[in-house]
């Protein structure tokens, strides 16, 4: 799926590659739809999970702290990559849009949008530990760091063909994502824009 699409993927090809029969594919998970959300739903938790890993690691109680935590946070992409290669470049190739319709259950479609919230729980820490607010526009900057900066610096590696289905994300492009970060995180965020702030904790 990371290489083709889900339009492209098939039972016949993943048991091909598996080795399992189509009918205990089929037996396992019903239809091909809800066989794609779990694999995507699986794929996307693992990596909040190492992103929230990373950060934890190294932030502390000060402000340097709460820039090395985005910092590590920005790199989950290719750490998760060096990690689990066919799960990153599926999480970049497939969005969760292009795997919802009317076969998925709807207690997978919440899971899949539940994920939602344990971002945006890790975005507004970050970003009360680096200046004490959680309101849209300081989220925005943490969004910029965690989300768009290493989309945008990763997506190439993490979609180009690849002999053996490994991306390669060298030192050079993660330093300087690196450096994109910190030269992000200089600049304060911008003004409240009014409204209530975004919530420290997501319910």
């Amino acid at each position: 799926m990371a290489d083709g699409g889900p339009e492209r993927f098939t039972v016949r090809a993943l048991a091909a590659a598996s080795g399992v029969s189509n009918g205990a594919i089929y037996h396992a998970f019903g239809s091909l739809p809800v066989l794609l959300g779990r694999l995507w739903l699986r794929a996307a938790g693992d990596f909040l999970d190492l992103q929230v890993e990373l950060a934890d690691a190294v932030q502390g109680g000060d402000r340097e702290a709460a820039v090395e935590a985005v910092v590590a946070a920005a790199s989950t992409p290719a750490v998760f990559a060096d990690r689990r290669p066919a799960a990153a470049r599926m999480l970049v190739a497939v969005r969760r849009d292009q795997l919802l319709g009317p076969e998925v259950p709807q207690e997978l479609a919440e899971a899949m949008f539940a994920l939602d919230k344990r971002l945006i729980a890790l975005l507004t820490r970050l970003s009360r530990a680096l200046w004490g607010r959680a309101d849209g526009a300081s989220v925005e900057v943490v969004t910029l760091c965690l989300v768009d900066l290493p989309t945008a610096v990763f997506r190439r590696a993490l979609t180009e063909p690849t002999t053996d289905g490994q991306p390669v994300i060298g030192a050079d492009t993660r330093a300087r994502l690196e450096a994109a970060v910190r030269a992000v995180l200089t600049l304060p965020p911008p003004p409240p824009r009014g409204g209530r702030p975004v919530p420290s904790e997501v319910d």
